[in-house]
């Protein structure tokens, strides 16, 4: 189904869970906050955008929704470029691509010319950043690795709580060309990151041959695997509704009658509840007695999140929307922390790097159909309620599509014998009886007293050749 590789991971390496670890995780704090927040961020400049190319609302907000499509639709190609490059080759220009995209926008004369640069040239920089990073950081942690996926999805929110505010700083002081200028430059600092990711190197043992070089380019065959199979569909259904509360509810708040300034603050208290619930869902999901049920946690975490969204549909005051969103920044803290530890679990290491690129072009294609769908229920009903309600039902089917499936299609599989206990079963054949009951001594008298009789041949200077 595929070409050759070069990069899967060396086999045989353990991972090292620390060390040189810890700087791969704060890169991928970092690529991961400037991934998921920049395309919100940049939305701080969209009333100057309207007034500089005479257009709406409607068309600047392509330019967030081209970012998350490049950002997710573009999996499988970053799949094929890490496995045949590498992941620090990959993310280097990923950062030049991300910072140049910003550059040039800020020279564009047209609204076509902003969604080029910014989501398409920008948004693929993005791309080619986040999946890699995940990639290594899999590669570095094993025992810690539900810890630091929760650290390292952290950077979301705290990049969000950050950028937002230096956006509008920056369009203040300098317009939104001289922002996009200054954004274009920040993000060099993926390039940064990408200097952090250190492969790791396999030990030259003797007699050893040398490495493989023959491997697939996509792995396709993540697709026989069940449990994949489950939690891509399950994930693109999640998709569907996670991401259309953050969208509507500062909106549904200004229709209660709640001032400008305090509506926006609920984003806010949703990220600071975000900030904190990420690291604490990976921290127990790393617990030894949690670990093995981590596909239930994901599958709770989703299903707290939908009954979050059911429950905001009935908010009826500024007081309400408030407990949403200490609840539902909780619950999205949890999806966000062991999303991509599921996988990693489900799939391996050496497959992680095709699955996590099939999974987000499937996710991609629900990014564009879930908030519009709500802003048409919206349109059509003038109702809010019923936008959360349809949101939380969504979240609510995938949680029990991986909950159900786990529990009836993947917990019965049979196990696979593991390589220890493997070795240990033919050392065991090939080892001889401990207790015969024959006499070595007697045997070996026998057979040199009468050698012809036992099937051998006596060599003499006659019969030797």
């Amino acid at each position: 189904m595929g070409g050759a590789v070069v990069d899967e991971g060396p086999t045989g390496v353990k991972a090292p869970d620390g060390g040189w670890g810890w700087a791969v995780l704060f890169g991928c704090f970092v690529i991961t906050g400037f991934s998921y927040a920049f395309p919100k961020a940049v939305s701080v400049f969209f009333k100057e955008l309207i007034q500089e190319f005479g257009i709406g609302y409607s068309d600047t907000a392509w330019i967030s929704s081209i970012l998350l499509a490049m950002l997710y639709g573009t999996g499988p190609l970053c799949s094929v470029c890490v496995n045949r490059f590498g992941c620090r080759p990959v993310m280097l220009v990923g950062g030049l691509f991300a910072s140049l995209g910003m550059v040039a926008a800020s020279f564009c004369r047209s609204i076509i010319q902003v969604y080029l640069t910014t989501g398409v040239i920008t948004g693929l920089g993005l791309a080619l950043n986040f999946q890699p990073s995940l990639i290594m950081l899999n590669r570095y942690f094993s025992k810690r690795r539900p810890m630091a996926n929760g650290l390292a999805a952290a950077g979301s929110p705290v990049f969000l709580c950050a950028l937002s505010p230096l956006g509008q700083l920056l369009q203040d002081r300098y317009g939104w060309r001289g922002g996009f200028l200054i954004l274009g430059g920040l993000l060099l600092n993926c390039c940064v990151c990408a200097a952090l990711m250190r492969p790791l190197v396999a030990m030259a043992q003797p007699g050893s041959g040398p490495p493989r070089s023959s491997r697939r380019l996509l792995d396709l065959s993540v697709f026989r695997d069940r449990g994949f199979v489950l939690y891509a569909v399950a994930a693109s259904v999640m998709v569907l509704g996670l991401f259309v509360p953050p969208v509507f509810v500062v909106s549904y708040a200004k229709d209660l009658g709640v001032p400008d300034t305090k509506a926006a603050f609920l984003l806010t208290i949703l990220g600071f509840i975000d900030i904190f619930a990420r690291p604490a869902a990976g921290f127990v999901a790393g617990l030894g007695k949690v670990r093995p049920y981590s596909v239930y946690l994901f599958s709770f975490s989703m299903f707290f999140n939908g009954l979050a969204d059911l429950a905001g549909s009935t908010a009826g005051d500024y007081g309400g929307l408030v407990v949403f969103c200490i609840f539902f920044g909780i619950s999205y803290g949890m999806v966000g922390a062991l999303q991509f530890e599921v996988l990693m679990a489900i799939v391996g290491t050496h497959k992680f790097s095709s699955a996590i690129g099939l999974v987000l072009l499937m996710e991609a294609v629900a990014v564009l159909i879930g908030p519009p769908s709500g802003g048409k229920l919206l349109d059509a009903t003038h109702v809010y309620m019923y936008v959360f309600i349809l949101a939380g039902a969504e979240v609510l089917t995938s949680s029990l599509i991986l909950l159900l499936g786990n529990f009836f299609c993947i917990r019965k599989k049979p196990k696979e014998p593991q390589p220890e206990v493997a070795a240990a079963e033919e050392e065991k054949l090939h080892r001889p009886p401990a207790d015969s009951g024959v006499d070595l001594r007697e045997v070996e008298h026998f057979l040199k007293a009468e050698p012809e009789k036992n099937g051998e041949v006596v060599h003499t200077p006659e019969t030797s050749v």
